[in-house]
């Protein structure tokens, strides 16, 4: 155990915690979009419930790093391109963001089917938080395998991963009402997720896109949503 109170492992910690509250942006955006649809009383409880079972996700595949790091070996061949388990859930969870996504942005844009009910049901708490679990499987492939490669003790992995969702559950609320109160940043996290999927698609493909641009991208998005609520505001603030 001394071992693991040094300069170096302290610095591994930091940043690896750092990198899992940044890669676990698309995460919290997720949660806040399905969450929205529960009952009111239920939401925080789905975020946080979502939130923890993240964590508890991760931490497993960090104790089944020798599976994880099979997943990355060709399962299969097509037209020339090896396909790993890594490839095909991450091809899986793409998909199931861009239909989700698309779902949700027509729904918003367009109304409700024809055919649905006048007032919308309320989604189920527990069908939710299964979605979150599985969806997070996708979304902890990549940070677990880099932790591996950043830290040498699975300690120090699991000590990031807990400081990390601490960090998001202090701030999960903060973002989903904000989210909530604003239907145009909803539009924009549902963007967010759609270019996330179209990433993840890629990936599976081995067409690799950094995140970095895609969060460039959308932190600018917001920066200038940002500035319109202002504008939006003091227009209603000096009145007609």
């Amino acid at each position: 155990m001394p071992e693991l109170f040094t300069p170096e492992n302290a610095i591994a910690l930091i940043t690896l915690t750092a990198m899992e509250v940044v890669l676990g942006i698309d995460n919290v955006v997720f949660i806040a979009i399905l969450a929205g649809k529960l009952e009111v009383d239920q939401r925080q409880t789905a975020r946080r419930l979502g939130l923890l079972a993240a964590m508890l996700m991760r931490i497993g595949l960090l104790f089944t790093i020798t599976w994880v790091m099979g997943l990355t070996q060709p399962f299969f061949t097509v037209l020339g391109r090896p396909f790993s388990g890594r490839d095909l859930i991450l091809l899986g969870g793409g998909l199931f963001l861009l239909a989700k996504a698309t779902r949700e942005i027509h729904e918003r844009i367009e109304g409700p089917p024809v055919h649905a009910p006048a007032t919308p049901v309320p989604g189920s708490l527990r069908a939710t938080v299964v979605q979150i679990m599985v969806l997070d499987i996708v979304f902890s492939l990549d940070s677990v395998i880099t932790a591996v490669g950043m830290a040498r003790h699975i300690a120090i992995m699991v000590a990031a991963v807990m400081l990390a969702v601490a960090v998001m559950l202090i701030f999960a609320d903060t973002i989903s009402h904000f989210i909530e109160r604003h239907p145009t940043l909803k539009i924009l996290a549902l963007s967010f997720l759609l270019l996330i999927g179209v990433m993840l698609v890629a990936d599976g493909l081995g067409q690799h896109i950094d995140k970095g641009y895609i969060y460039f991208a959308m932190a600018f998005a917001l920066g200038v949503e940002t500035i319109n609520l202002r504008v939006r505001q003091a227009a209603a603030k000096i009145g007609p």
